[in-house]
């Protein structure tokens, strides 16, 4: 099954997204363009409180922006839809519905009938690992399975979008490497459009096609790594030279005044060449 790499182009022009009301209205995001690929994985990486999750919200659309334009294919985005899937940094799964149940739902909803949204949940199950585990309820899963069931969720409905908000936050480190294999296995088959909020450098760089480093709130876009890691990706890639010399550039863009390393203009090349480009807007 792959989706249509046609569709799932995300457009960001000057938004800007204010919370709260009255006095206490604040900038959360401010001057954010950005322009998404069909079939892009991009990766927003940021400290807590950036803005991530604000812009997310946005383009979702459960948030309007007091400026600027959002669209996905062309079309602007007035508010949640089922082509822009979410998944959050924990499941939303019904606990009194049995896996297979819940991974079908959304094609409940639709109105379709029982035996063919049970073979497409099927289908999905098979997708993420989780096909001996149909009849199980959330609470019978381990952290790690239930986002995997909450993924298969969300795709079942073949979104031109998915939104992730830190969907590996909760997990222990091992479990985490292995959801981020499972999610690129995954990812290459149905080949959506991803938008993925961390703040951890080594799953961004891992993940991402791309690579966007967002500054302190009003959140803004302060540099861009475009990651030229071949594919399928190995755990062994986040030991390499070029790999660590990226993780570097980002922790001094997301910790300027720690002192630690040399100035940004002084670190050492990229050992490979178009390992990663780098553009800054700050």
């Amino acid at each position: 099954m792959k989706a249509d790499v046609q569709t799932g182009r995300i457009a960001l022009d000057g938004v800007r997204v204010r919370l709260g009301h009255g006095a206490q209205a604040f900038d959360a995001v401010q001057d954010i363009t950005l322009h998404v690929k069909p079939g892009e994985f991009v990766c927003l990486l940021g400290p807590s409180g950036c803005g991530k999750s604000t812009l997310l919200g946005a383009l979702a659309g459960h948030l309007a922006p007091a400026g600027g334009t959002i669209s996905v294919d062309g079309e602007p985005v007035r508010g949640p839809h089922p082509d822009r899937g979410l998944v959050f940094q924990h499941h939303t799964l019904f606990p009194w519905k049995k896996v297979l149940d819940n991974v079908a739902f959304g094609l409940k909803m639709q109105g379709v009938g029982r035996r063919e949204r049970h073979a497409r949940a099927r289908e999905m199950l098979r997708l993420v690992g989780l096909d001996d585990f149909a009849g199980f309820y959330p609470s019978q899963l381990s952290g790690g399975m239930q986002q995997r069931a909450e993924i298969a969720r969300v795709l079942i409905n073949h979104p031109r979008v998915m939104l992730m908000d830190e969907p590996f936050g909760a997990l222990d480190a091992q479990t985490r490497l292995m959801m981020q294999r499972q999610l690129l296995d995954a990812w290459a088959r149905v080949r959506t459009t991803i938008v993925f909020i961390t703040h951890d450098i080594d799953e961004a760089l891992f993940l991402g096609d791309r690579v966007l480093v967002m500054g302190p709130r009003p959140g803004r876009i302060v540099a861009e790594f475009e990651l030229g890691f071949e594919r399928p990706r190995d755990p062994s890639l986040v030991t390499s030279s070029e790999f660590t010399a990226l993780k570097r550039r980002c922790l001094q863009l997301l910790h300027p005044h720690a002192g630690a390393g040399a100035p940004l203009d002084r670190l050492t090349p990229l050992g490979a060449p178009a390992a990663a480009q780098l553009r800054f807007a700050i």
